[in-house]
């Protein structure tokens, strides 16, 4: 075909010469339209391309209207334009859905499990399979069919075909685009897979490296498979061993048995947590002791250390000791300041308008009614103030 655009004639093309034939803006973002264009508009499960248009950062690629409009960082003028690909994303993008053919063709043939949808992720891809359910051994050899598949080095070719002729050709395919009419563009995986699709594809399967499946998940009645190809097997498995290499200096234990350890550890941890909670209790109790047994109405209080959930703890055993108290108690933990006002219930006071009087004096907020107002402080730099309005109040 004449009218095709560079990344349907050459996906391994990494820039261009061409020219702006429209400049235009949508929703506050300029676009260029192009006599010729390398970058591939999202669709069909796969994102569109970036790179650079005259030095300007292109930003998405869609169709729209009947075409191809490139979302740049800043307007671009009609005329001569050099685009330059960024290589290592579409090369990323032809392993993935190459993957995703070839994933879809054995799935298919080898075991019956037809592929209802794809997706490609900025790091994982999956494809939903009609079937229930799978096994962890169904997916083991579903893995492997696909490695020998990648090892055959099977030649991976486009073709256009009129809708004529795609009529007599055995395509797999999940339908056309709605709407489309004129020539079908044809992918296909020789001796494995003929299939629609206008995305960008390798040459052979061998490019793909190695595909690896992440795991299975149902999903609408059928079971979602997720799987990197290519380079992000590699990057996966460098951040794999890297996570081990700091897991194994952190808990001091081989990888067969890092799991095991940190479940002891956690395990340990929670122990230490639930007496750590016991001592606080208690700690909680000896302090609203000690505080409902002052002489005086108004007591006050700063802890450091402890938050303002300690301290509503505090006050409220205090006050079931002792309902005529009415308290003050700050503290401060790791810069951050509390405070709480407490009284009991069904008295004279107002805890809730004394709470906000504390507040604003403290440059903080809070809130509650009897028998905690509680809340954060920006400053206690006048919490002797505060201590004053209260046993105003209280005198």
């Amino acid at each position: 075909m004449d009218n095709l655009f560079a990344y349907q004639r050459d996906a391994y093309q990494t820039g261009i010469e061409t020219r702006v034939v429209r400049a235009g803006n949508e929703a506050g973002r300029p676009f260029a339209v192009l006599e010729d264009t390398v970058f591939y508009p999202e669709g069909g499960g796969q994102p569109s391309d970036r790179g650079l248009l005259g030095g300007v950062p292109v930003l998405e690629v869609v169709k729209r209207n009947g075409e191809i409009r490139h979302v740049l960082a800043e307007a671009v003028p009609e005329g001569p334009v050099v685009g330059r690909l960024d290589w290592e994303r579409r090369f990323d993008h032809m392993q993935q859905h190459t993957g995703q053919h070839l994933l879809t063709a054995v799935a298919q043939d080898r075991f019956g499990w037809a592929t209802t949808a794809f997706h490609l992720g900025p790091e994982v891809c999956d494809v939903e399979l009609a079937v229930p359910r799978l096994k962890p051994d169904q997916v083991t050899d579903l893995e492997a069919a696909v490695a020998e598949a990648i090892r055959a080095a099977r030649p991976v070719s486009d073709r256009w075909v009129s809708p004529e002729a795609y009529a007599a050709e055995r395509v797999r395919s999940r339908g056309l685009p709605e709407g489309h009419t004129g020539p079908i563009r044809l992918v296909g995986i020789e001796g494995l897979d003929l299939n629609t699709c206008g995305g960008t594809h390798l040459r052979n399967t061998s490019e793909l490296e190695a595909l690896a499946l992440l795991g299975a998940e149902p999903h609408l009645g059928g079971m979602r498979v997720l799987y990197a190809a290519g380079g992000r097997v590699r990057a996966r498995m460098r951040a794999h061993e890297q996570r081990n290499l700091a897991l194994r200096t952190l808990l001091g234990a081989p990888d067969a048995d890092l799991a095991s350890v940190t479940e002891q550890k956690l395990a340990q941890l929670q122990a230490s947590e639930r007496r750590a909670r016991h001592l606080e209790d208690a700690l909680a109790d000896a302090l609203a002791e000690a505080l409902a047994s002052r002489s005086e109405v108004l007591v006050d209080h700063h802890l450091e250390g402890q938050d303002a959930g300690f301290l509503g703890k505090v006050a409220r055993a205090a006050l079931a000791r002792n309902d005529r108290k009415v308290l003050l108690l700050t503290a401060l933990k790791g810069g951050q300041a509390a405070f709480v006002v407490a009284a009991a219930p069904g008295g004279t006071l107002d805890v809730a308008a004394l709470g906000r009087e504390v507040a604003a004096l403290l440059e903080g907020r809070g809130g509650g009614n009897a028998p905690v107002f509680q809340g954060k402080a920006g400053s206690l730099a006048r919490r002797a103030e505060a201590v004053m309005a209260l046993r105003s109040r209280t005198a």
